[in-house]
C-alpha cells in the first residue's frame, strides 16, 4: 500500500509540474482567485475523526490558471484554536463538454484534542496529525446545472494519526441553479458513500444544501449526514449544521 501511494503521489506531482510549465508559457491566459469564508454552528467532516463538533470558521480558497489549481482549506474553532489545514493541489486531467476527470493530492494536518490529568487538573492538549491523500473525481454533466459522478479518496496517516489508512468512496450528484424566485437560487449535492478507516467501516447518506441570492455575496448552507450502518468511532450518529457563507471571485489577466 505504501508503494502504491508513493507511485500515485509521484504521478500527480509530475502532472502538476507539467501543467505549471505549460501555464507559465501561456501568459495570455486568465488566472483566478476565489473562495468563501463561512461560520458554522457545528464543524462537520464526512470523515468522523476530522469533525470538530463545535462552532467554527472555515476559509476555502482556490487559485490557478487553466488546468492546475491550489485549493487550501483552513479551519479554526471559534475560540481561535486550529481545527485542520488541508493544502489541495488539483489537476483537470480531462475537460470534455460532458465529461470531466480531476485528480488531486494534499498534505494536511488535523488537530486531535487529547485530555490529560495532572495533580487532579484536567487539560486538553492539541495533538497534530499529519496526512497525505490522493483523490480521483470523474463527473458526467447532463447540462451545466446537473451532473452525476464518483469520488474516491485514499489517505495515509504519516505522523501522530490515530488512523493509518482511510478509503472514502462516493456516488454523488450536483443539482444547481434551482429557481425558487426571480432572485433566490437553491443548490444540493446528495451523495451515498462508503468509508473505511483501518478495520472500521460504514455506509452513509449526506447532502450539502445552499440557498443564495443572485445579487448578494452571502448565502446560507447546511450539511446533513446520516449513517446507515457503521462501526467507525464518532461516526454512528446523525449530524447536521447551519452555515453562513461569504463568497468572492476575481479573475486576472497578464497584459505586459
Amino acid at each position: 500500500m505504501k508503494y502504491f501511494l508513493l507511485l500515485l503521489y509521484t504521478s500527480v506531482v509530475y502532472l502538476n509540474g507539467f501543467a505549471q510549465k505549460k501555464e507559465i508559457d501561456s501568459s495570455k491566459l486568465k488566472s483566478y482567485f476565489h473562495g468563501n469564508i463561512s461560520v458554522t454552528n457545528n464543524g462537520i467532516s464526512f470523515i468522523p475523526s476530522f469533525s470538530l463538533g463545535k462552532p467554527a470558521a472555515i476559509f476555502e480558497l482556490s487559485t490557478g490558471k487553466k488546468r492546475l489549481s491550489f485549493d487550501p482549506q483552513l479551519r479554526w474553532a471559534l475560540n481561535g484554536k486550529p481545527w485542520s489545514f488541508v493544502f489541495w493541489w488539483r489537476y483537470k486531467l480531462i475537460t470534455k463538454q460532458k465529461f470531466t476527470f480531476n485528480v488531486g493530492m494534499h498534505p494536511s494536518v488535523a488537530f486531535r484534542r487529547v485530555s490529560s490529568t495532572d495533580n487532579g487538573i484536567t487539560k486538553v492538549n492539541l495533538v497534530p496529525q499529519q496526512f497525505i491523500a490522493l483523490e480521483f473525481s470523474p463527473n458526467y454533466w447532463v447540462n451545466k446545472n446537473l451532473s452525476f459522478g464518483m469520488y474516491y479518496l485514499v489517505s495515509h496517516g504519516i505522523y501522530g494519526a490515530a488512523t493509518k489508512y482511510t478509503n472514502f468512496l462516493t456516488i454523488n450528484s450536483s443539482i444547481s441553479n434551482i429557481k425558487l424566485s426571480p432572485l433566490l437560487r437553491f443548490k444540493m449535492n446528495p451523495q451515498l458513500y462508503y468509508l473505511k478507516m483501518d478495520a472500521n467501516h460504514g455506509t452513509y447518506f449526506s447532502d450539502v444544501l445552499l440557498l443564495s441570492h443572485i445579487k448578494s455575496p452571502f448565502s446560507f448552507g447546511s450539511i446533513i449526514n446520516k449513517p446507515f450502518k457503521s462501526t467507525i468511532p464518532g461516526g454512528t450518529k446523525f449530524s447536521w449544521n447551519l452555515s453562513l457563507f461569504y463568497t468572492f471571485h476575481k479573475n486576472y489577466i497578464r497584459i505586459v
